[in-house]
């Protein structure tokens, strides 16, 4: 292909030549759409469906003719209809929490395995870790693909690993501190848990030798990371995955922080127009669809993840020449729609983090009156503000209201409750309940 990768320097990958890239992804999607048609018979059924066959991709582009998985095919096919290699190939299985019925199962070969370690290793090394570090892992162990993925992708960098898991918060500071943790992985609301906990126990976290959280596993804004970094003096960076595709690894921004580079040897996107499932141009906002290129257990031909991006074609300043995914502030099914307008958490949580002396602790309740429907928000502030002067709260409640009218359209029932009322998330936090009436 012209060019060599050491098997040394996989990081190198991500400066690779456009044309090399290109030639290693077709001769990966050729292959790993032949051995999906081979072995999963519900991708063979609707490629046959579609009078196609594996020798029919010829081209990149040719993969706009395959097939979209989607979330429902593996809930149908529960628990290992949509495995691609025996039992005994399978050396490691993960499954999503699933709100309703039954997880959504995944499966790794050890290959698979090596490939997830490999993308989290660039991806820490672009955040500017090394083998130097202390990487405290306060993601969920077990089923979740979280703790175990950022574990082994630290341990394969060669740093070492704190594995505390999620909860118990005041003991993750202790550790954090006394162990001298330089980096942490989790998701962004509960780090801002450990921030309000830190400072309650009288902890100046800009003290401590963290410098640097890898966030993901929940939709979070630029507004706040700006509050997460100016509370903790750390840098906080945005990683990207889901456990259908293989876990956190997907996505993760480097030090430049403006876009999450996409391990595009092992995972090719699209962006396509959530309704009419059309192809769109590099540089337009829709829903991300991924093809895992290397992933042998399980392999997800077109799965649309139903996270709204864009595909950044510019080079990054740092030089990978990987294409970059813009933040993920929603999902297209996160989305609600209020009397013809569609809303998303992300949009309250930016236009809430505006106004000086709120905190990230806030929650959303949808209800219907008088037979409309209509948001509820519930936002605590910054305990020094919270006052017993009505004219100095009614001044914020106006603001507040007004900053979310002018982000999505709407007037909301704001209120501005006690410090410490909304329940914290040890980790993925809960932003909205749905008590509408269901017509």
């Amino acid at each position: 292909m012209g060019q060599h990768i050491s098997n040394d320097d996989v990081s190198a990958l991500d400066f690779v030549s456009e044309e090399y890239l290109r030639k290693l992804q077709l001769d990966r999607l050729q292959k790993i759409v032949k051995h999906t048609y081979d072995n999963v018979e519900l991708f063979r059924t609707r490629m046959q469906e579609r009078n196609l066959t594996p020798a029919d991709i010829r081209t990149l582009k040719d993969i706009a003719k395959l097939p979209f998985t989607v979330k429902t095919d593996l809930r149908d096919t529960y628990p290992f209809g949509l495995f691609a290699v025996p039992l005994s190939e399978i050396v490691r299985f993960h499954a999503s929490s699933g709100t309703t019925g039954k997880p959504i199962v995944v499966s790794y070969t050890q290959e698979d395995l090596n490939v997830w370690m490999e993308v989290l290793k660039r991806g820490f090394s672009g955040c500017g870790l090394t083998r130097d570090d202390i990487i405290q892992v306060s993601y969920g162990y077990g089923l979740f693909t979280g703790g175990l993925g950022a574990h082994y992708g630290a341990e394969a960098l060669g740093a070492a690993v704190i594995p505390t898991g999620g909860g118990n918060t005041k003991r993750q500071i202790m550790l954090m501190r006394d162990f001298g943790a330089t980096a942490i992985c989790c998701t962004p609301s509960y780090f801002n848990f450990m921030i309000e906990q830190a400072e309650a126990d009288g902890i100046d976290m800009h003290k401590l030798p963290l410098r640097a959280g890898i966030f993901g596993a929940e939709p979070w804004s630029d507004e706040m990371r700006k509050r997460i970094e100016a509370a903790s003096g750390i840098k906080a960076y945005n990683i990207y995955g889901l456990s259908e595709i293989i876990g956190p690894g997907v996505a993760i921004e480097c030090e430049h922080q403006s876009g999450m580079h996409i391990f595009e040897d092992h995972f090719y996107p699209e962006i396509i127009d959530p309704d009419t499932c059309e192809v769109l141009p590099e540089g337009e906002v829709g829903e991300l669809v991924l093809t895992t290129l290397s992933k042998y257990a399980m392999p997800m031909i077109r799965y649309r993840t139903r996270d709204l991006t864009r595909i950044i074609s510019e080079k990054c300043p740092c030089g990978r020449t990987i294409r970059r995914i813009d933040r993920i502030s929603s999902r297209s099914d996160d989305m609600f729609i209020i009397r013809g307008v569609n809303v998303f958490p992300s949009q309250i949580e930016t236009a809430l983090l505006s106004v000086e002396g709120t905190t990230a602790n806030y929650n959303i309740v949808l209800y219907t009156e008088n037979g409309l429907d209509n948001i509820e928000v519930n936002v605590e502030i910054n305990p020094a503000l919270f006052s017993d002067k009505i004219s100095e709260m009614e001044k914020l409640h106006s603001k507040l209201t007004r900053a979310i009218e002018n982000v999505i359209g709407l007037r909301v029932r704001l209120n501005i409750v006690a410090p410490n009322s909304i329940q914290r998330s040890e980790g993925k936090a809960k932003r909205v309940t749905d008590n509408r009436i269901k017509a």
